[in-house]
């Protein structure tokens, strides 16, 4: 398992270096606003941070499912097939790697905007009434909502969590496309619309499980913890039409 999660590392290094390059030089912009008392550069960086916070955990998501797609519809994985892995373990190492990537980048975006958040309000005092503004109309509008480290922990990991599942519904939706209809019409279609419903159903189940009463925090936990129990099942799933149905 581990050598070929390694594999399916080298597979998609090329996207995580560029994600890498474009957030350190997104963080670079950053701090030269912030200690240069450059305001339009500072929010430049803010920007471009927050979206490769966001768009950086997509792209790397979508090229292990690009890559799924490539190895089960092409040729250029022959090899990885002809090994005495499972389908299991073959899904079971671009999943987990895959995640971990995520987790980990998801980690480091989270890390590092908490670290310029506390470096920007450290060099200009002035924001601090700004946010407390913010937090206090946040908590009248609703009083569960507050904007600590253990509510933005749980948000993030929801996010990160829920992407996650996203990305494994892709991977069941490639696995139909190519294991079930492969050769047919609207292949592509069918399972777009396979990825839909499965989305469609992990958030009815999200929406309907908890009761209005409960915390946002333990909201989030609580959705993270289905969106994971999603993606065990769609992998299941995935893996074992793989197992019965493929042929490469």
């Amino acid at each position: 398992m581990i050598k070929l999660m390694k594999y399916e590392f080298r597979k998609t290094l090329f996207v995580k270096l560029i994600v890498l390059a474009a957030a350190a030089l997104a963080e670079i912009v950053f701090l030269i606003g912030v200690l240069g008392d450059r305001e339009r550069m500072t929010g430049t960086g803010i920007v471009l941070l927050t979206m490769l916070a966001m768009g950086g955990i997509m792209v790397i998501g979508l090229a292990s499912v690009v890559t799924l797609h490539r190895d089960v519809s092409t040729k250029q994985s022959y090899m990885l097939f002809m090994t005495p892995n499972s389908s299991y373990s073959i899904l079971g190492a671009k999943m987990l790697e895959n995640g971990l990537s995520i987790l980990l980048t998801g980690a480091c975006f989270f890390a590092l905007g908490a670290l310029d958040i506390t470096l920007l309000f450290a060099h200009e005092k002035r924001l601090d009434a700004l946010w407390n503004t913010i937090r206090q109309f946040l908590e009248q509008f609703n009083e569960q909502i507050t904007l600590d480290l253990p509510t933005m922990l749980s948000l993030a990991a929801n996010m990160i969590c829920s992407w996650i599942s996203t990305v494994t519904a892709m991977y069941l939706g490639v696995v139909i496309a190519n294991a079930l209809l492969k050769g047919k019409r609207f292949s592509g279609f069918v399972s777009f619309l396979v990825i839909i419903a499965l989305l469609w159903l992990i958030g009815y189940v999200q929406v309907e499980t908890l009761d209005a009463s409960v915390s946002f925090r333990t909201a989030y936990w609580a959705d993270t913890g289905i969106a994971l129990g999603f993606s065990v099942i769609m992998y299941i799933l995935a893996a074992q039409i793989m197992e019965r149905k493929l042929s490469v």
